[in-house]
């Protein structure tokens, strides 16, 4: 029998949009009909690109097509509640981008309403659906090579300095931390849990966005140090130290790469043979989500979502970083 085509949305016509709507050409019986920006000219360009038939400049007119099963918001973080809310009271399936929203309060709202809305709703992390990153998952659960005992996960690169950019725009949510120190605190929390302590220190830029951000996750038997920075270009590689291996993630750890064990002097690497951009492995367990009547993911569940944000908003307050 044939799987129900899902017809998606999407509101926020960004760099990630593109990706993923790149990525949803590739899957079956998958449709990008309707896309939406607050520019009417970008949502036509966009929309042409990505052979969607339709092109708005009002996200309530996309929330509102009734040819639409699935919205996709990559808006900036500060508007992923209001859009993600929007979507959801008209009935919308919604993956909203991370982080999910800019705190724990927002994200229990989004929650609440799809809920109440009795609609599919779940932040759209991608890494937790790359085949690498399972790969290490699974690892992790079947004790191969014992237990976790240290945990090194970075991010960074450096843009020039825009006051302008979202990227250094505090009210936004702009700074190191929630758009790329997400990774390395998820790759801790993904494998290790969550910390029984947290150290951490940042720097600043003007503008009152955080420009680098350095952590420690203190665990009974095992350490993560992670690090986001928007100052240098870093090897964005996470290594996982084990009782009897070592298993390095390599650049860029949070998209499609390789996996190097290293165990008793010997070294291999594992190729996993990505062939898109790695946004479809999270878009094609979505649409079975949908097609199967769920509510809620059982790999990216709310649960996770909550203790990725609360850690988010803990870092936060050690640091002295405020949105508001």
């Amino acid at each position: 029998m044939e799987k129900r085509k899902i017809r998606w949305g999407i509101i926020g016509l960004g760099k990630i949009a593109n990706k993923f709507a790149t990525d949803l050409a590739t899957l079956e019986n998958t449709e990008l009909v309707a896309v939406a920006s607050r520019n009417l000219q970008n949502a036509n360009e966009f929309a042409e690109k990505h052979n969607a038939k339709k092109a708005y400049n009002s996200y309530e007119a996309l929330a509102k097509d009734a040819d639409v099963d699935a919205v996709y918001i990559a808006t900036p973080h500060s508007f992923h509640k209001e859009h993600s809310i929007l979507c959801l009271q008209h009935k919308k399936a919604v993956l909203c981008e991370k982080p999910f929203a800019m705190n724990l309060q927002e994200v229990i709202e989004m929650i609440a309403v799809a809920k109440e809305h009795n609609i599919l709703l779940m932040e759209a992390l991608w890494t937790f659906f790359l085949p690498h990153f399972k790969y290490v998952l699974e690892i992790v659960k079947s004790e191969k090579f014992g237990k976790i005992k240290s945990l090194e996960a970075d991010f960074g690169f450096h843009p020039i300095y825009d006051e302008n950019s979202r990227v250094f725009k505090k009210e936004v949510g702009g700074g190191s931390l929630l758009d790329i120190g997400i990774y390395p605190i998820f790759a801790a929390l993904s494998t290790l849990g969550k910390p029984n302590s947290i150290d951490a220190e940042a720097t600043f830029f003007e503008s009152g966005a955080d420009a680098d951000c350095t952590m420690i996750f203190n665990y009974k038997e095992a350490k993560a140090t992670l690090k986001s920075t928007l100052l240098e270009n870093t090897p964005t590689h996470a290594i996982f130290t084990f009782d009897k291996a070592i298993v390095k993630i390599n650049t860029q750890f949070h998209a499609p790469s390789t996996v190097t064990i290293l165990e008793n002097g010997k070294e291999e690497t594992i190729d996993f043979g990505y062939k898109t951009i790695g946004y479809n492995f999270e878009t094609a367990h979505f649409n079975q989500l949908l097609r199967d009547g769920k509510k809620e993911s059982d790999i990216m569940t709310f649960e996770f979502s909550k203790n990725l944000i609360k850690t988010l908003d803990k870092v936060r307050g050690i640091i002295g970083l405020e949105y508001s």
